[in-house]
């Protein structure tokens, strides 16, 4: 153990209170977070960092950790002296608006304005996945290995069956953007601001995409929450409305959404239907 986490003195103590040195700067993801918590944590010198830590979504662009209740028992120190010393670090970090510690040392760290963009810019930018052929009888097998479910089932062609909801939802994102681009909107992941209220539809839909869960949890709440979302507040004009940004904004979302359960329904060998 190096001399900052010694028994009984806090964390870091040595270390000073520079911020933790991160790999991007400005705009911060949910998961470029979670590497920020466990950077900050290696840096203080306390032993048993864990490999991976899981953020709680806490509100608007706000992620919650116990990392410093698991860290403070091998430190010999509280769980409050290791989140103070963890708040130290990452309050002052790129993306990070504030910091708090609860009386019995779990953090909520609160992320910038431009974080909801960030995370929708980052998933736009990712790979495409090749697609599968359908194969009915390969998908069910695939989705009952890994979430259960009987065959006859996952067969059905309704909303209560789980695998037909992924599916359907990523064909409705796909529907969505063939639509977008017959009226020439495109997608801007900064064209306008998300509603911050945590049980507005669009702020759902960001926490699931921002969540670092199982894979078959991840798409059920992205599915559920982008199905929401179109109900509630479509992504295309309706009637006489004129494209804008808050369209261009929700079309982002909705193309995110769609990137995602195609990747996960890929890692799952699942075909992601462009039509459903």
């Amino acid at each position: 153990m190096r001399a900052g986490a010694q028994a009984g003195r806090p964390p870091g103590e040595t270390a000073g209170r520079a911020p933790v040195s991160l790999s991007y700067a400005g705009s911060v993801t949910p998961a470029q977070l979670t590497r920020a918590v466990l950077s900050s944590a290696s840096e203080l010198g306390v032993p048993d960092v864990p490999g991976g830590v899981r953020l709680a979504p806490r509100g608007a662009r706000a992620w919650g950790t116990g990392i410093a209740l698991r860290l403070a028992g091998p430190a010999g120190v509280t769980a409050v002296e290791v989140a103070r010393a963890l708040r130290a670090r990452l309050v002052n970090a790129p993306g990070v608006h504030a910091v708090e510690v609860s009386a019995r040392g779990f953090l909520t760290i609160e992320l910038g304005a431009d974080a909801d963009a960030a995370l929708l810019a980052e998933i736009l930018q990712r790979p495409v996945p090749a697609p599968l052929f359908d194969d009915p009888e390969r998908d069910v097998a695939r989705w009952a290995e890994a979430a259960g479910g009987a065959r006859e089932a996952l067969l059905v062609q309704r909303e209560e069956n789980p695998l037909f909801r992924v599916r359907y939802a990523h064909a409705r994102s796909r529907a969505l953007a063939r639509g977008a681009h017959a009226l020439g909107v495109r997608p801007d992941p900064h064209g306008a601001r998300f509603d911050d209220a945590p049980a507005a539809p669009e702020r759902a839909l960001l926490t699931a995409l921002g969540e670092q869960v199982g894979n078959v949890r991840r798409l059920l709440a992205v599915a559920d929450a982008f199905l929401r979302a179109e109900r509630e507040r479509p992504t295309l004009p309706v009637g006489d409305e004129k494209p804008s940004a808050v369209h261009r904004a929700r079309l982002a979302l909705a193309q995110a959404a769609g990137a995602v359960l195609a990747d996960g329904l890929h890692r799952m060998g699942i075909s992601a239907p462009d039509h459903l």
